[in-house]
């Protein structure tokens, strides 16, 4: 596909980042509109993401008791959310990690005070379904289970049907971070039997930051009435203030709502999930056979591997320092972005975004010219 605005137009650098990340020109222009926030106008716009993102998911609230609530802040917000508004006063959550975003639900567990057990794999290791089926049956207490499906710590694909139907069979109830997934992979709701799944507009939709969304089973939101953890993050309230009013309890993102309107438009322009899927596919190819070639160790085993983002090593040379390795592709304009594993140092590229197979290619010229700089020859 070709792109009819190139990145580079405005100067601003391009992001090979998994979120923020590149957006096109008309998804920017978007955002030059004010909007008022009570106004009916916007409530449709609102109204047209909820049904547009439903078809996305490929479910009907009628048939498969699913609603979708839209929350004000980033992801993070949207997945402590779930935690907030789903796990009852004596519950407790297993939550798988093997990066920073699972990680990350621990932390927020503690804070709500939720009563939790951590899984814990490898970085590069993905989860064993047997092993989540031998915890929840040593553990009756457990009643919801957490687990990241790509994990952009790495790029890793955690399997979310596999582990899903662990979840079922112990009967409890499933939450699945599909933050940096979500329109760039197929997700089926009733294979995985997920109850909640949380995303993000400025991940594989090509929005901006500003906000989440939430698809969730209303019967186990509404089983859990009374017990919300948070009053802002309360998905209940937020999704029966959408239903009575057409509008967000408190102040939205407008202009973000508007970008997002935008960002719909041109993500079904490009065929849908199956279209994005195939561009970041390609994406990664060009960039995982070009990094090969100039000497680079990829992170994950290829069968492990995401095609969102990707992780490197450094390499192992004398002369190899991150900040200026960094400063030199920057001064190119690129950004990258640094590694977050525990005890290895690497770095990660990010395939998604309004970037195509050119981009890819002018950044591994850009990294061949910062080795040649850095007086580097793996």
């Amino acid at each position: 596909m070709n792109d009819p605005y190139p990145v580079n137009w405005h100067r601003d650098k391009t992001l090979f980042t998994p979120g923020p990340l590149t957006t096109s020109l008309k998804v920017k222009h978007a955002m030059l509109h004010d909007a008022g926030s009570w106004h009916y106008e916007f409530h449709e716009i609102v109204k047209e993401i909820q049904d547009k993102l439903m078809e996305v998911a490929n479910l009907d609230r009628k048939r498969d008791g699913f609603e979708i609530v839209l929350l004000q802040g980033s992801g993070t917000y949207g997945v402590e959310s779930v935690l907030a508004s789903a796990i009852p006063e004596f519950g407790k959550l297993l939550i798988h990690s093997n990066g920073a975003y699972g990680e990350r639900m621990m932390a927020m567990a503690k804070a709500l005070k939720i009563d939790h057990l951590v899984y814990r794999t490898g970085e590069d290791e993905p989860p064993d379904p047997e092993q989540i089926d031998k915890l929840l049956e040593a553990d009756k207490d457990i009643t919801h289970v957490a687990v990241v499906h790509c994990e952009t710590t790495t790029g890793i694909i955690n399997p979310i049907e596999a582990i899903g139907k662990i979840v079922r069979k112990n009967q409890r109830q499933y939450i699945v971070d599909a933050m940096s997934s979500f329109g760039a992979i197929e997700i089926d709701f009733h294979k995985c039997f997920i109850d909640y799944l949380i995303s993000s507009p400025n991940k594989c939709f090509e929005g901006v930051p500003g906000f989440a969304f939430v698809f969730l089973k209303r019967e186990c939101l509404e089983a859990n009435r009374g017990q919300q953890r948070s009053l802002s993050l309360d998905l209940l309230h937020q999704l029966e203030y959408f239903e009575a009013k057409g509008q967000f309890r408190y102040t939205p993102p407008t202009h973000c709502i508007l970008a997002f309107q935008q960002a719909l438009v041109e993500f079904e322009q490009e065929g849908g999930v199956a279209g994005r899927e195939a561009r970041y596919r390609r994406n990664h190819k060009v960039l995982i056979e070009g990094m090969k070639d100039l000497g680079f160790v990829p992170f994950l085993k290829p069968e492990l591997q995401g095609y969102m983002i990707t992780t490197f090593h450094f390499p192992k040379h004398p002369n190899f320092e991150f900040s200026q390795f960094y400063k030199l592709l920057s001064d190119q304009g690129m950004l990258i972005y640094p590694g977050k594993l525990t005890d290895t140092e690497c770095f990660r590229i990010g395939n998604v975004g309004r970037i195509f197979e050119h981009d890819m290619r002018q950044l591994l010229q850009s990294i061949e010219y910062a080795l040649k700089e850095m007086e580097i020859t793996l």
